[in-house]
């Protein structure tokens, strides 16, 4: 979770992530969890700036051979 989705937006200073939207995505998020653990598997859950968290990943794991991402488009 980046923390600065809870910031102002650049254009109207409202917050990318409301409560309610927060609230919704961590329910989200613990019940891939449950699903995954069910399955044997697991979900890793960091807050941070991605940046920061994914390099500190890939240091904690070793051997990364590759790392996919996607870019936020933002608006003019």
């Amino acid at each position: 979770f980046d923390p600065r989705h809870c910031l102002g937006t650049h254009c109207y200073g409202f917050p990318k992530t409301g409560p309610h939207r927060l609230r919704f995505l961590l329910e989200s998020v613990k019940d891939l969890r449950e699903t995954l653990k069910k399955k044997g598997s697991t979900l890793v859950v960091r807050k941070g700036k991605p940046e920061d968290v994914v390099c500190d990943l890939i240091t904690q794991l070793g051997s990364v051979s590759a790392v996919a991402f996607h870019e936020e488009v933002r608006e003019i």
